[in-house]
């Protein structure tokens, strides 16, 4: 038996279930049957016969706890973190990293045959890297919880709105996993604890200061006390670190310390990172969207450019470009990139980031409520040989209406997806509307350890 069954035993009542788990589901909990009805068991994986208990009935599903596992799968391993099952952070410790690999690429092939009836002409080699301290981006809940002795700053509960009782994090770098328990001191410390929900964190390289800069955003509901005002700067003293506070909207950021010294005005975060291949610096506000796993987007990034494959005469768009994270690398190939953003506040910093790297004349940026695309807008972009479309979760389902239009003709498109549903819907209109090829398709880790599926597409 596991060491995750035999401490879950104790939990268990008397309405315990014997299971036989034939796969997982997307959010990696195992799937049986029971009596005829689907149940999905938390901490069971495929293979593996388990005693589960009901913790929720559903008139379709149930969903249980595993209790004990009586025939473990051979992709069973200890989970590093001894918050796991508790924390919500992550949903597959329990799994070999290179099965949950493989789990992840059949969930995009089944969501691209099921929801969209596709299969891709060829499967793309996974993208994958280390599994640990990967994580550049994170927001953490803040609570003051006196009955678990005072504030607690970490993600949720598993399934919960309570704060996980958090002391070490393993996919946050190391640097960061020590400063938990320090900021649960500094919190309790202040006199705003009860008006403090949230701290968001976002860690770079540049080349302004050796070494990793951390950043942490603290979301404050009412205006700090002298003493509070002491406490964090003395709190900053440390090598790399920058304290921000958010009074309102993330629009509101403002430097409030760094390394020791008080600050507190809209100054440039020292936050950045690189794109060697490309000879790309980006550099990055606290609160801007930028890729939570560096390393991997660094991969991805050259991946899309060399599916994209853009020649030197050849005009390419970028949509939902961002802080130009694929425009830029595209413009050291193509004659001309045309960044496509919703947000005129990332559109602006897309424009500085392309001035710092010398490519304005080969990069333009323009704000375009993409989800509004229609083939006349389209049209008016002028012709555009490749496309590249990298939305969020939401998809990009009016865009692919406008490129399945008999006039909107690129050549190729890939399409760098967060979400395998939203793709596999995408795909459909692609292909079976406008006649395009879904010719490679494959799953980019970017979040070891969850169950969050990210992928690159190609259509010709």
């Amino acid at each position: 038996m596991s060491r995750a069954g035999r401490s879950a035993r104790g939990a268990a009542d008397e309405a315990t279930w014997r299971l036989e788990i034939e796969s997982l589901d997307l959010e990696a909990r195992g799937v049986a049957r029971h009596e005829g009805k689907v149940a999905f068991v938390r901490g069971a994986l495929p293979g593996e016969r388990v005693l589960a208990r009901r913790v929720r009935s559903k008139p379709s599903y149930d969903v249980a706890e595993t209790v004990a596992v009586e025939r473990e799968s051979s992709q069973r391993v200890v989970p590093a973190c001894p918050h796991f099952g508790v924390c919500g952070g992550c949903s597959m410790q329990h799994l070999h990293p290179a099965a949950q690999l493989a789990i992840k690429q059949r969930v995009l092939e089944d969501q691209l045959e099921r929801i969209g009836g596709l299969r891709p002409g060829m499967i793309l080699r996974p993208i994958a890297g280390p599994a640990w301290g990967y994580r550049f981006r994170a927001r953490l809940s803040v609570r003051h919880v006196p009955k678990k002795g005072g504030v607690l700053v970490g993600f949720h509960e598993r399934g919960s709105s309570y704060v996980a009782d958090m002391r070490e994090c393993h996919v946050l770098p190391p640097e960061v996993s020590k400063l938990l328990v320090p900021l649960r001191e500094l919190v309790a410390g202040l006199t705003i604890r009860d008006r403090l929900p949230q701290i968001e964190l976002a860690v770079g390289e540049t080349d302004a200061a050796p070494g990793r800069t951390i950043a942490l955003v603290f979301r404050i509901l009412e205006p700090l006390s002298p003493e509070d005002r002491e406490k964090l700067r003395v709190f900053s003293d440390r090598p790399g670190l920058e304290l921000w506070l958010q009074p309102k909207g993330p629009d509101s950021v403002l430097l409030f310390a760094r390394e020791g010294r008080l600050v507190e005005s809209d100054q440039e975060s020292r936050l950045g990172y690189r794109l060697p291949e490309f000879d790309v610096r980006m550099p990055y506000r606290p609160t801007d969207f930028t890729q939570v796993n560096h390393g991997i987007n660094e991969v991805l990034v050259r991946m899309a450019v060399r599916l994209l494959d853009p020649e030197a005469h050849e005009r390419v768009a970028d949509l939902f470009c961002g802080l130009g994270n694929f425009t830029l690398p595209l413009a050291r190939r193509a004659r001309e990139v045309l960044g496509l953003e919703g947000s005129p506040a990332l559109v602006e910093r897309a424009c500085a980031n392309a001035r710092l790297n010398g490519l304005q004349a080969r990069a333009a940026f323009r704000v375009a409520n993409l989800f509004e695309l229609d083939a006349h807008a389209w049209a008016r972009l002028g012709r555009l040989d490749k496309v590249l479309v990298d939305p969020p979760r939401e998809g990009a389902l009016a865009v692919a209406k406008a490129l399945a239009t008999p006039h909107a003709r690129p050549r190729r498109i890939v399409y760098v997806s967060c979400n395998p549903a939203t793709l596999a819907r995408d795909a459909a209109v692609l292909v079976h509307t406008g006649g395009w090829r879904l010719t490679a398709a494959g799953v980019v880790n970017m979040f070891p350890h969850t169950s969050h599926v990210e992928s690159i597409a190609v259509f010709e």
